[in-house]
């Protein structure tokens, strides 16, 4: 009999392996079958009515105090996050996006300490310092013209994880109070209401006659996996695991990308993958796993203290 915390490390191995493939078949509808707004759209109303049906089992009111919370949940963790996550990684990367994303927990600690007024010690700043510079360049490296990497889209990727950070930090009072369906039901709702005027028209001359049955497939995952099932396996997991375990998975993302690239650029003749992998890009992606794990190590002996 498998224990439930195997089950939970298994559920978040999962989780960022889904993410992590996530980059390359989203960017394989991007812009040539669907724009990077429509596919927002799709995602967010797609996985929005998937868990409106779980809420139908979850009965649980919010207080009114609570909506501008909410609503400020919505723009930034799911319409901001979802926009400039598809923009960017339309005109970046799959590489790149995954790397600089794992950043997150450098712009959650920096957060943190203005809203939130968690200590920012000598070590938590040495791992800004270091994981701030390998974003940087990364996201520099875009200009270079090698491979599909782009400044624009690396950009809109790091905006992408700025907002995610925020929404985070500002989502953490609502979750120990409600039920996360609960919580994700009406930060969806209004994430979707944000999102409607910016992403409607891209979807209304999106051609879905012209999507083959490949297509349809990746659409498909591209609205369940990362969204919608891929919440639900963390919420199972954050039964049995701290949180601070659950987010050190994040660095399975950007493994499974390179890899999936590297198999593409490998086996496919004038890939356009070919040079999207490079030393310079593994010295940053180091840089940033230093930094966070520099913070996280950090924040754990910090949590300890507090509990002792």
């Amino acid at each position: 009999m498998i224990s439930n915390k195997i089950k939970a490390h298994l559920a978040l191995l999962s989780v960022n392996i889904v993410y992590g493939a996530n980059y390359l078949v989203a960017k394989g509808l991007m812009p040539d079958k669907i724009e990077a707004s429509a596919l927002v759209f799709l995602r967010i109303s797609g996985a929005g009515l998937l868990f409106l049906i779980l809420k139908f089992f979850v009965k649980e009111q919010v207080k009114r105090k609570d909506i501008p919370r909410l609503a400020l949940c919505g723009f930034l963790g799911v319409a901001t996050n979802q926009f400039f996550s598809m923009n960017g990684l339309s005109l970046t990367s799959p590489v790149d996006a995954a790397i600089i994303i794992t950043a997150m927990p450098i712009f959650t600690v920096i957060i943190s300490y203005f809203l939130l007024k968690e200590p920012l010690t000598l070590q938590r700043i040495l791992g800004i310092s270091i994981g701030g510079i390998g974003a940087v360049l990364l996201i520099y490296i875009g200009n270079s013209g090698v491979g599909t990497g782009s400044l624009l889209g690396n950009i809109f990727v790091c905006i992408n994880a700025l907002a995610f950070a925020f929404y985070l930090v500002i989502v953490k009072p609502l979750m120990s109070k409600y039920k996360p369906v609960t919580v994700i039901v009406w930060t969806f709702l209004f994430g979707f209401i944000f999102m409607f005027p910016f992403c409607i028209e891209k979807l209304i001359h999106t051609d879905f006659n012209a999507f083959v049955t490949s297509n349809w497939i990746s659409l498909f995952y591209v609205v369940v996996g990362p969204t919608f099932l891929a919440y639900l396996l963390n919420m199972f997991a954050l039964q049995f695991v701290k949180p601070t375990v659950s987010s050190s998975y994040i660095y399975v993302q950007p493994a499974v990308a390179m890899i999936l690239v590297g198999v593409i650029a490998y086996f496919v003749v004038n890939s356009q993958y070919k040079g999207d992998i490079t030393i310079t890009k593994l010295l940053c992606c180091t840089l940033i796993f230093c930094g966070v794990y520099l913070i996280s190590s950090g924040q754990l002996r910090w949590f300890k203290k507090s509990n002792t």
